[in-house]
């Protein structure tokens, strides 16, 4: 157990030496080793305790570099969508959530193909009401998935602020998240007395890596720092993109298969639905329907096919700019004849 906490001490303070040069990411190089400790439904107490305590001892290692026009204007509209997205969890599937996080991630692809001179014509400062608007979604998606890490790394990163601006404002900004999270867990009961300990361990290491990562800092320079961030938010992007894909396939029971039609459909749940392309028509999703979904008018014509063919496969299409229409597979001797009707 011993070798256990010192590897555990040494891999927590790379990991915040990581996140605090990319912005982000010492959770994911941590998760796998706090999973040789504790059940998974505590480990985000842990998590936490130490990402509060770097963000604490970041604050009075670079208290000189916060920028707090952003601080003003970003914490006042975090802590309550923080708790409004601990509400939303109830509701929201967060597998679908990190799906969309994962997209926003890789949105920044293009950055690190940006040469130094472009990079530097696109930071600038944002209105007020953009620092508010990002307070709020940090707070929102912190609440709901647990974390913020590397999201909104774009905005610090295009806002024009120093590297040493960057870990200090972050730090700020985001250490009345961590608190009001680790509430949410006591009153929820997600934590232990071991999951306590273990925090308190990657605490001390967290504060250990903000205080020599100063050190680090001024051997790299400012567009590297921010390709190292950029390039950061797309490997984790790739990352949660994959993984997320993996759980819901598992989760809804998605799977491709072919139909009567020899159509290729998806089904969902319990929904069948098949995708088709075509270049003078365009994308249509097609719903396998029972006839007491059809409208009354097409319900009669259905009734008056059934005296005519052995059976009848009906589809719902949806299709982008053009009225819902109905398709009408009908079988008479093995013989298939599609009829398709406008709504």
């Amino acid at each position: 157990m011993a070798l256990k906490i010192i590897l555990l001490f040494l891999v927590t303070v790379m990991a915040f030496w990581v996140s605090a040069i990319c912005g982000g990411g010492a959770s994911l190089i941590l998760l796998p080793m706090l999973n040789l400790f504790l059940p998974v439904s505590v480990i985000p107490f842990s998590l936490t305790i130490g990402t509060f305590a770097s963000s604490a001892s970041r604050i009075v290692v670079f208290k000189k570099s916060i920028h707090w026009k952003i601080f003003f204007w970003f914490v006042p509209f975090s802590i309550p969508a923080v708790l409004l997205g601990a509400w939303l969890m109830k509701l929201i599937n967060p597998f679908y959530l990190q799906i969309f996080v994962a997209l926003f991630l890789l949105a920044n692809i293009p950055e690190l193909f940006r040469t130094k001179k472009q990079q530097v014509n696109e930071e600038k400062p944002y209105p007020p009401f953009v620092l508010a608007l990002v307070g709020f979604l940090a707070g929102l998606i912190s609440g709901i998935t647990g974390a913020i890490g590397l999201l909104f790394n774009r905005f610090y990163l295009r806002y024009g602020l120093t590297k040493e601006e960057i870990v200090a404002t972050r730090a700020a900004n985001e250490i009345f998240l961590h608190s009001i999270k680790l509430i949410i867990y006591f009153f929820l009961g997600l934590y232990s007395a071991k999951a306590g300990w273990i925090g308190l361990a990657i605490a001390l290491a967290s504060v250990v890596s903000s205080y020599t990562v100063k050190f680090i800092l001024p051997y790299l320079s400012e567009y590297v720092f921010r390709k190292i961030g950029y390039g950061a938010m797309v490997v984790s992007g790739l990352f949660l993109f994959f993984n997320t894909s993996q759980n819901i396939i598992q989760q809804d029971h998605i799977s491709f298969s072919q139909n009567l039609h020899d159509e290729t459909t998806m089904n969902w749940r319990n929904s069948s639905l098949v995708l088709e392309f075509a270049i003078d028509d365009g994308l249509e999703i097609e719903r396998p329907i029972k006839p007491d979904e059809l409208p009354s008018t097409l319900k009669v014509r259905y009734d008056e096919l059934t005296t005519q063919y052995d059976r009848i496969f009906l589809e719902k299409v949806f299709k982008f700019g053009s009225k819902i229409s109905y398709e009408f597979y009908c079988y008479r001797n093995d013989q298939l004849t599609k009829l398709e009707f406008d709504e």
